[in-house]
């Protein structure tokens, strides 16, 4: 087996979405998307969760606790994720989607909101994401999920 490292990586600088998906957040493939100065979003926790309901063929599930924080000077609200999941013996998951777990927030100056899901993986597996927050004038923004890694633990392979 290889080691995963950084040079193996994947990394998408920008929010690109599917033509499907852009239509249902009325989001074009050519829209300049920017970052909002304040705009930050934390890993708070990962936790190796095997209780955890998962797909045959990848076992392994984590739980991530997110926060998101509007440190800018404006209303944003919170309208899409998007996720790639590099698995470390092959393979990458896209995942992308409307809003967070069914919910798409509003977050006046100041504010935040924190939730939590999980993924489930065959095997250890980097994880980049992103999140696309539009202001009240439609003005569309994405910010960077860090980077983290999932190591499935040896006592469960």
């Amino acid at each position: 087996m290889t080691k995963f490292s950084a040079k193996n990586r994947m990394h998408f600088s920008c929010f690109t979405l599917s033509p499907k998906f852009e239509t249902l957040i009325n989001v074009t493939r050519t829209q300049s998307i920017a970052k909002l100065a304040g705009l930050r979003v934390c890993v708070d926790e990962l936790l190796y969760m095997p209780a955890l309901e998962t797909p045959p063929d990848r076992r392994h599930p984590f739980a991530y606790y997110i926060t998101i924080e509007n440190g800018s000077d404006r209303p944003v609200t919170l309208r899409a994720r998007k996720w790639i999941v590099a698995q470390e013996q092959g393979g990458t998951l896209v995942v992308e989607g409307l809003g967070v777990i069914g919910k798409t927030p509003r977050l006046l100056p100041g504010e935040s909101f924190s939730y939590n899901s999980y993924h489930a993986v065959c095997a250890n597996a980097e994880v980049s994401g992103s999140f696309l927050l539009q202001d009240d004038e439609g003005n569309t923004f994405a910010v960077r999920v860090p980077d983290y890694h999932l190591e499935v633990p040896f006592w469960s392979i």
